[in-house]
This record gives C-alpha cells, structure tokens and sequence, in this order.
C-alpha cells in the first residue's frame, strides 16, 4: 500500500490527511507547537498513523511522499524575525527601497485608508541603508552592457556585509531579467568569498519589470530562504529518521508544490502555502460534485480566509502584499484576516468592540482551554451560546470550560461595554460573522464576480459554526460542508490531492501588434525552464501540463491583466485574438465599455506554470445510504442555543453525525457534532447529507 500525505500547520492546529492507493483516506489533528512547529508535524502524523492502527515508522515506510503548507516563511515577514542580509544593487539605485516609489505609503491599504492619504505611512525598512551597497554596473533596456561589473566592488561590498555578519545577500540589478549575467557573476563572487551564503538573485526570484517591486520582492524572498531552510532540513531528517523514502513537498501559493530542498530557493512563493490548501481542495471536490464556481472558506484558530474557484480553477493574481510591501510573485488569490475562532474579543479606547487580528493561539489558546488563557475569544462566545458542546471537543478529548468562558467574557467585554454576559457573547458571535462576510463579499466584487453565482465551501474547525451566518450575509444561496474522512482537515486534503507547479515569469514590454517571434521566442524560454526544474523535484509524474498567460495593458496604465494564451506555436492571427481576449477580460473585471482599443495595447510580462500531476489523488468514499430510516434518530440530545437574539434561546437538536447517512435531509435551527468540527443550521436553514457524507445546507 502506497500513501499520499497532507499536512497543514495552522496557528492553533496542525492538520494531517492520508490517501492510498487502495482507496483508504483518514485525516487527524493535532495542537500545533509554536515557534517550533515541526514538533506539531511530527505529532499530527503520529495521531494520523494511529488513526490506520498503525506505528509513525510504518506509516512512513508506506508513504510516496509528504506534502506541507507551511507559516514559516510568511509569519516570519509578518513579525520581522527573518535572517539578517545584505542588498547589492546598481550604483545610484540603493534608494529606490527607501523611496519605495510613493506606493509603501498605500500598496495593501484598503481604499478607506488610501483616500485619508496624509494619515499614511511608510512601512519600517527592509533593511539598513549600511547594508546596502551600490555597485557599478549597467545593463540597458534591450539587454545590452552599457558599463561592466566591477568585480573589485562586488568583492570589496561583499566583505564589508560578511564583517557586518549577514546570513544571506540579496542582488537586484537594473534590466537583469533581459541580460542576467552581471547578476550570475556576482553570486559566482559572493561563493568564493562565502561559499556557503544564501544568495537571492533577481532574475531568478522575480524577473520582472518595475525596480522597486522587483528588489523588494527579491530582498523579502532572500530574508526567509534561510528561515524556510532551517525550518525544513531538521523535518526532513525527522521525517527521514522515521523511515520516509519519498520526498518531501512544500505548498506554494500558486497552488501547487515543490520539492523541499527546492523551496528556499524560491521562499517567496511559499508565503501563501498555508493559505491554498482549502482552495486545491475545494477544485477537487467541486469537480467531484458538479460545482465550478465555488467560494472557499476556511476558520481556523488564528484567521479566517477567503478564496475562489472560477470554472473549476482558482483566481489568480500577479501581486500580493505583506506590510505594505509589494510581493511580484503568481499567487493563487486569497484573502484574510485575524478573525479566526482563537481572535480575541478587545475594547478600543473610543469604546468598540473589536475582535481579532491578535489571536490566543495554540498556548494558551482561548479562555475556555483552561490553560491559563484570560482573554475572551470566538471561541469562548461560541461555547457561552450553546453553539459547542463542552464535552465533545475534539471528539471529547478535550474539556472545554464555560465557566471561564464567560467569565472572560464579562471582565472584557461585558464590564466596559456595560452589557450583560449573554450580550457580550452575541456582540462577539455577531462582529465575527459580520467582518468575515464582509471579507468575502468585497473578496467577490472585487475579482469582477456576482456572490450569487457561486457555492460556499466551508472548513476549518471554526469554519461550519460560522459559514451559515456569512453565506447568507453575501446572499449566496448554498452553502457546503466537507465532512466524511475531510471534516475539519478539508486543508490537508486540499495539499494531499495537489500536484507539483513550477511557475516562471519574464517581462519584455511590447506594443501591439505584438511580434510572434517574439512571442513565440519568450514562451519557448519559459516552457524550458519550467520542465527543467520539474525535472529536478525528484518524482515521477503521471503526466506534465503547461500553462501560459500574458500581462497587457492598455496604453499608459500602470496595472496589467493577466492573459490566458493557448499552447503551442503562435501565428498573426493569434496576436489579434490575444488581443480580443484582454479586452473581454479587461470588461468583465471593470464593466462593459471600459475598454478603448484605441488607446493602443502593450504586452509586459510572460508567465508560463508547469504542472507535474503526482500519481496519489485521494478518492473520497461513499457513505451509507439512509435506506428510509429517519434523519431524527441521529438525535442525540437537545440543548438551549441563541444564534438570534430577536428570537432568544431555542430548544435546538443536537445530531450525532456518525449516525447521519446519505440522503438524510432535516431543517434548522439544528446542530451537527462531529468530532473536530460542528456545523450550525439556523432557522430557515435546510440541510441535506450528500452521497459523500458533506452536509449541503440551502437558504430559503
């Protein structure tokens, strides 16, 4: 038997799915283990091999490969804890990252903040002007050396870092993703002087056009290659220990994976790996059940995530943001915030209930943990209404207290906002829900999409408890819980059943009517690439697939849209069908009319994504069928629960999942246990059990 295996690490639980050859699937969770989360890895595949009645050594002797989704790289960018480096750059451009070209004062800013423009800021510098060295050398726009590499500069900065006691030199020279030589020469320099020094080159992190972004996407990168390596050679040798043979593969955030030893190379592209798991799941699930438009959403302890799935492939974007700073990498497009079911419930000091980005975490986690935790959470009003079952969390694993629950509840919230106990705990429930629809309605819009159009895919521990509030919020009309051997590990699922993706960029601007040898020429470029490094990851592929898309513009805008273009060789006629599929997508986004042709067009960047299709995929089983018996003998008890305060408490049923089957169909307000999740129906609600054990819940 041969196993396929999904980790996901989140900020208060680590996941961990498995998927055979045979058709076997099972997931586990368990407590994540922060600030060294390859401890909670190692746990988590424990208590999944466990699951199998099986030891972790046989389980992993079994095992074709691991694949992880990752928060090192991107809690590192967010807490500043990254590797101290060094910058090398063109003479007269060491400023460019402290000027940031106006849009550190805006770039990740919502449009509320943008408007009150001189209440902005800049974000703190990336590093300090004394670690960044200028260095003569010129490249022009076509490519060509105007000045050469001084050698003797690179080598006199390079000595000056290494006695300042940096662990990693990021270089980004002016045009080096037309002409990366300078670039090349100046790391075959940085490795005789320190041969073992991580180095981040440009042209290989981000070979695209726009300075400023460009270094800085390449610095960030070179920042948490080391912290990504660190976190990933101790796993890899603990994984190894205990018998791996296969490979291990890291999340990326453009959806697909890559070979551990290959990541720190490119950390940059795991910033999101956490984040994309739910929404690979959600594809292949879609698939399985019909659904190609589909809104992925995920609660977990620390955030809340909203991505999407637009004809049974996910919505991608060309830029992403961390601390105001501009990320040039393909990312899959999702969106968060700190309003996961560990966010903390706070009072400002003009008197507003907030809750979260600041979250209680796996330690001490939420009041009600009992772990010394005094802040009230999600969790905790979750539990003060009823919502949770005290006794069957985690499957009854652990005791959660209400009484702590409300206490919290009460001195932070309830004291200074003289509200009662079971006020404060609707005030919270209703802020959570209120900001996570929210999130994913501006998420829809903004893509160019109607919410009504689309299904909700709902996961995380917390995710169930919420989703029902938030989707009919945005008016989405169907809501679905991926339940069965997925439940809350519906993440992991998502990296068990993903494929290996190589992504490769480069810009080369031109004005329409775009030249297919040029064309033709660029694409053949980055096609190579990509199968190149493919071919290094170290797995043999069921098959290999490659992508192409395009960056245009119309003529004098600064933002482009990402293109599809077809496979294979390209004629004339295919320019001008390029062309017209821009402005078809340029309308869609913006409206019908914004569109002006004749403002001219111009191509900027070329992106190609290869993908290797792994051999695993996990097959979810049918459950068994109802067969006449009634959904209400899974009733295991009733209890009080307030999910509307117009209505108060009601006498709400409490099902047994494991004894729900498919075909089983009943009507909120309802509450369906299960052993790491609970899904909540309010009235009106109307639930029905799929043939794969997923609870598909409709709006009246």
């Amino acid at each position: 038997m041969a196993y396929a295996i999904g980790v996901d690490v989140g900020g208060t639980f680590t996941d961990a799915f498995a998927s055979s050859d045979s058709g076997v699937v099972t997931s586990a969770k368990s407590p994540s283990t922060p600030p060294d989360f390859s401890r909670g890895v190692i746990a988590a595949l424990e208590e999944l091999a466990r699951t199998l009645e099986l030891t972790l050594d046989q389980l992993m002797a079994q095992t074709s490969y691991v694949c992880h989704g990752t928060t090192s790289t991107l809690n590192a960018l967010v807490t500043g804890d990254t590797a101290k480096i060094g910058f090398l750059t063109t003479k007269g451009h060491r400023d460019s990252i402290y000027i940031m070209n106006i849009e550190g004062r805006y770039a990740g800013l919502g449009p509320e903040q943008i408007q009150n423009f001189v209440r902005t800021n800049k974000p703190p510098v990336l590093l300090p002007k004394r670690r960044a060295k200028e260095i003569t050398e010129r490249v022009d726009y076509a490519g060509e050396v105007v000045v050469k590499l001084n050698e003797d500069e690179v080598r006199a900065a390079v000595k000056e870092l290494l006695a300042d006691g940096v662990e990693a030199i990021a270089v980004s020279y002016l045009w080096s993703f037309r002409n990366p030589a300078h670039e090349h020469r100046t790391r075959e320099i940085i490795r005789e002087l320190a041969p073992s020094m991580f180095v981040g080159l440009s042209c290989d992190i981000c070979p695209k056009i726009r300075e400023y972004s460009r270094a800085a996407t390449t610095i960030m990168s070179t920042q948490v290659g080391p912290t990504l390596r660190k976190y990933l050679e101790p796993l890899q040798r603990d994984l190894s220990k205990a018998g791996l043979k296969g490979p291990l593969l890291v999340m990326q955030g453009s959806g697909g994976t890559v070979a551990a030893e290959d990541a720190p190379n490119h950390a940059i592209t795991t910033i999101g790996s956490v984040l994309t798991g739910g929404v690979v799941g959600g594809m292949h699930l879609g698939a399985r059940l019909g659904h190609r438009n589909i809104i992925t959403t995920d609660v977990g302890g620390t955030t809340f995530l909203v991505g999407m799935i637009v004809d049974n492939s996910p919505v991608f974007t060309t830029t992403s943001f961390i601390n105001q700073y501009t990320i040039n990498a393909p990312m899959m497009r999702v969106q968060s915030i700190g309003s996961g079911g560990g966010a903390i419930a706070w009072v400002d000091p003009g008197g507003n209930l907030r809750v979260g980005p600041r979250s209680a975490g796996a330690a001490p986690g939420p009041a009600c943990y009992g772990q010394g935790g005094l802040e009230p959470t999600v969790t905790d009003a979750d539990l003060a209404l009823g919502i949770l079952n005290s006794k069957f969390f985690l499957g009854g694993r652990w005791q959660l207290r209400p009484d702590l629950a409300v206490k919290a509840l009460h001195e932070k919230v309830g004291v200074p906002l003289k509200l009662s106990d079971e006020e404060a705990a609707v005030a919270v429930f209703a802020v959570q829900n209120s900001q996570t629809a929210d999130l994913m309605r501006r998420s829809v819009l903004e893509a160019g999409y109607d919410p009504r159009d689309f299904v909700v895919y709902a996961f995380g521990g917390a995710g169930p408890v919420h989703a029902w509030a938030y989707s009919k919020d945005v008016g989405v009309r169907e809501l679905v819980v991926p339940l069965g051997p997925t439940a809350s590990a519906f993440s992991a699922y998502g990296l068990a059943a993903s494929d290996i993706i190589i992504s490769a960029e480069l810009s080369d601007p031109a004005n329409f009517p775009f030249d297919p040898a040029a064309v033709n020429r660029n694409f053949e470029n980055l096609e190579k690439d990509v199968l190149s490094r493919l071919k290094g990851q170290g797995v043999k592929f069921k098959s290999i697939e490659t992508r192409r898309e395009l960056d245009i513009r119309f003529t004098l805008q600064i933002a482009e849209v990402a293109t599809a273009i077809k496979n294979g060789k390209l004629n004339e006629a295919d320019m001008s069908v390029i062309a017209t599929d821009f402005e078809k997508k340029y309308e869609m986004l913006y409206g019908k009319g914004t569109g002006y042709r004749e403002a001219g067009l111009q191509a900027i960047t070329y992106r190609v994504f290869g993908t290797g299709m792994l051999p695993l995929k996990p097959v979810l089983p049918a459950i068994a069928k109802a067969n006449g018996t009634p959904a209400k003998d899974a009733i295991k008890e009733r209890r009080p629960v307030l999910l509307d305060p117009q209505l108060g408490w009601q006498e709400t049923p409490i099902y047994d999942y494991q004894k729900l089957a498919a075909g089983h169909e009943f009507d909120g307000p309802a509450i369906v246990e299960t052993p790491t999740t609970t899904v909540v129906m309010a009235l009106g609600n109307h639930a029905t059990v799929d043939d794969l054990g997923n609870i598909v819940i409709k709006f009246s």
